[in-house]
């Protein structure tokens, strides 16, 4: 008997050094927890904090995908405008050329509107018509500019003015190289006369130049407005 008493009182002894000093009879040490962060104690410990760590990544993402969404809304809106405005601008001219004659004006609205077809080799009134070469010139440096500019285009009406200038801008920059008397010198169908059947007084002008003064108003006014091209505004 004695060696099995001896046995079991060794057996015993080992339990008791197993046994943490400070924990109660009886109770087994259990193996350490890491309780830091990015463990699954501490995502246990706070469900709320594992929740945002994993919205993180998805609102980030939309962070950068709202600009790019912007970006291409407007770079859609200013696309139509341009389609819309050029292929009236170019329909209207062909219809021009076809069916009305210099100097046999239509009559529309009691002599408020005429539609009298008119060749301009120049600007506005038939000015520097001796340059002509220069107005081809310029609209190329419009349209470059405006195609520059569209790569921060955030804001729908900004893109809606930039679409005119540009449609106004190609309109006639397509006469000036296809029409007579030939590239960089072709001379503008010009239509479109307000008041009287000539340009006394108001200058003749086509759909080409209405989408210019449009969009450059509009331009304007979203500038004073602090309307910015990114789509921002300006802090007052």
């Amino acid at each position: 008997m004695r060696p099995v008493v001896e046995h079991t009182a060794r057996e015993m002894a080992g339990d008791e050094a197993r046994r943490s000093p400070d924990r109660p009879d009886g109770e087994s040490a259990a193996e350490p927890r890491i309780t830091g962060e990015g463990s699954d104690a501490s995502a246990d410990a706070d469900p709320t904090k594992a929740d945002t760590s994993a919205t993180e990544p998805t609102q980030a993402g939309d962070q950068v995908s709202a600009p790019r969404r912007s970006r291409a809304r407007a770079i859609a809106v200013m696309s139509v405008v341009v389609v819309i405005a050029l292929t009236l601008d170019i329909v209207t001219k062909q219809l021009v050329v076809a069916h009305l004659r210099e100097g046999q004006p239509v009559t529309l609205i009691g002599g408020l509107l005429y539609l009298n077809s008119n060749r301009n080799g120049g600007a506005a009134f038939s000015m520097g018509t001796s340059v002509t070469w220069v107005f081809p010139t310029i609209a190329i440096i419009v349209s470059g500019v405006i195609i520059y500019l569209a790569r921060r285009l955030r804001s729908v009406a900004w893109a809606i003015s930039l679409g005119l200038v540009l449609a106004g801008a190609l309109g006639n920059l397509i006469d000036r190289l296809f029409r007579a008397p030939g590239p960089f010198r072709g001379e503008v169908v010009d239509f479109i006369a307000l008041f009287n059947s000539s340009a006394r007084g108001f200058a003749i002008f086509n759909i080409a130049d209405s989408c210019l003064t449009i969009g450059v108003v509009l331009a304007v006014l979203l500038e004073l407005s602090g309307r910015h091209r990114d789509g921002s505004r300006a802090r007052s």
